[in-house]
């Protein structure tokens, strides 16, 4: 049975006031200085929107790869991406059949050069900054540079005012959930052992941020 949000997420003490949904010029300057700043944004409604915005974006043939990521799992992406209707590669369902675990993490290093690769954040500053945080890098080491096209999908509920605020909400609010997440997934504390301020983006087209009105995530 696979885990859900709401199995850890209302016993969990997190600073909610970095968490809320924010007002629509908020959502504005930070769509307004993410442009600025490179990063190509799109803005929906809901969760559904979200996942149609993802299947006209990802052409067909494309290699896909994700990172974990409660909102690709909120939005139904990590369902249709191994059973859905749709010709793309998926290399997560190639990687996770490799039994021998030495060839199993040689192709999820590989798996970070996919065509399109598909991850959430952990926040978003108005002023044009994305901040995310992995303990072992496997999502974030594909973000800057390794991916061909990236596509963050993100709640609305991830944007704060300032990149310290962002900081803050790393520590504050992903990172008590993605700790009590991993514990029950995994058995073992997670970590802020790599992160990631994502304050550019220099190849046009590159990297999409799908913004969700929805509190999504965390």
């Amino acid at each position: 049975m696979s885990q859900q949000k709401s199995d850890y997420a209302p016993d969990t003490e997190i600073d909610a006031s970095l968490d809320e949904l924010p007002t629509d010029e908020a959502i504005g300057r930070a769509v307004e200085n993410l442009e600025s700043n490179g990063f190509d944004v799109v803005v929906v409604d809901s969760a559904a929107e979200a996942l149609e915005t993802i299947q006209s974006h990802v052409p067909a043939g494309a290699s896909v790869m994700n990172g974990h990521s409660t909102t690709l799992e909120e939005i139904e992406f990590m369902t249709y991406l191994s059973e859905g209707d749709h010709e793309w590669e998926s290399l997560p369902d190639e990687i996770w059949s490799i039994e021998d675990d030495a060839e199993r993490q040689a192709a999820r290093r590989e798996a970070q050069t996919a065509d399109y690769f598909l991850g959430g954040i952990n926040a978003i500053a108005e002023t044009g900054e994305l901040v995310a945080a992995d303990r072992s890098g496997s999502r974030i080491g594909a973000y800057p540079f390794a991916a061909s096209n990236l596509v963050i999908v993100s709640g609305v509920n991830k944007i704060v005012p300032t990149l310290d605020d962002a900081l803050d909400r790393l520590e504050s609010v992903a990172y008590p959930l993605e700790n009590e997440r991993a514990k029950e997934a995994y058995g073992v504390d997670s970590a802020i052992a790599k992160q990631l301020i994502f304050r550019q983006e220099l190849e046009e087209g590159r990297t999409t941020v799908v913004l969700v009105r929805e509190q999504l995530g965390y």
